[in-house]
């Protein structure tokens, strides 16, 4: 079942609400593989952070830098820009989750769809809005947002001050949501036997971890 958690993003309620939860920002590092098709170190690194949440109780420390930084800080730029240029309302929420995964949107629009806000620097956008198309690389994020949030269609909106901003919308993909959709439960059912194996450590009762496979 869909549920919107009703606060700030980035404030200890919303740390809280992910603990334990794959979230739409590291989908494609839950699909990746690494080389020749073997085990992904950073999905084991994801998943291994996922389960010491969970075990601790914990939220673990989120990797910040400046660039990170200043995109956080242009964000609500972007999003006025979005709103003046599209006669769009985005509407803020905190986090949305649906059974064991969840995801942080910039923006609900209307009933059916979403906004996903990125600031790249100058030339980044440039080769962005030169290509015209909708950045590959988001594609596992918005993808899984929209089949979280359960939306029909997703704006991303990519930005720098002083240059136009790249517009693109894509709508619900069945054939990838299905892939991104199996992709996740095996990282799920993959995390439970995690923490049910630590905690067998400890002689901790592993029932908890058993009921985040359903």
């Amino acid at each position: 079942m869909m549920r919107i958690i009703d606060c700030e993003q980035g404030s200890e309620q919303w740390s809280r609400a992910r603990i334990g939860l794959p979230t739409s920002s590291m989908f494609a590092t839950i699909m990746a593989q690494g080389r020749g098709g073997g085990e992904s170190k950073t999905r084991k690194t994801y998943l291994y952070k996922l389960a010491g949440e969970i075990v601790s109780g914990e939220p673990m420390e989120n990797y910040t830098n400046a660039h990170m930084e200043r995109g956080h800080a242009m964000e609500d730029e972007a999003r006025r820009f979005y709103a003046f240029m599209h006669d769009a309302a985005p509407e803020r929420v905190g986090f949305i989750v649906n059974g064991r995964k969840g995801c942080s949107p910039d923006s609900l629009l209307g009933d059916g769809g979403m906004l996903e806000i990125k600031t790249k620097l100058p030339h980044l956008l440039i080769e962005d809005l030169l290509q015209d198309q909708f950045p590959a690389e988001h594609a596992a994020q918005c993808q899984g947002a929209l089949w979280v949030a359960e939306r029909e269609w997703i704006d991303i909106a990519v930005y720098w001050p002083g240059i136009p901003m790249l517009v693109k919308r894509a709508t619900r993909d069945e054939t990838y949501i299905a892939k991104l959709s199996q992709a996740v439960d095996e990282f799920n059912v993959e995390l439970a036997q995690t923490v049910q194996k630590i905690r067998a450590l400890s002689g901790e009762p592993d029932a908890a971890a058993l009921l985040m496979v359903g």
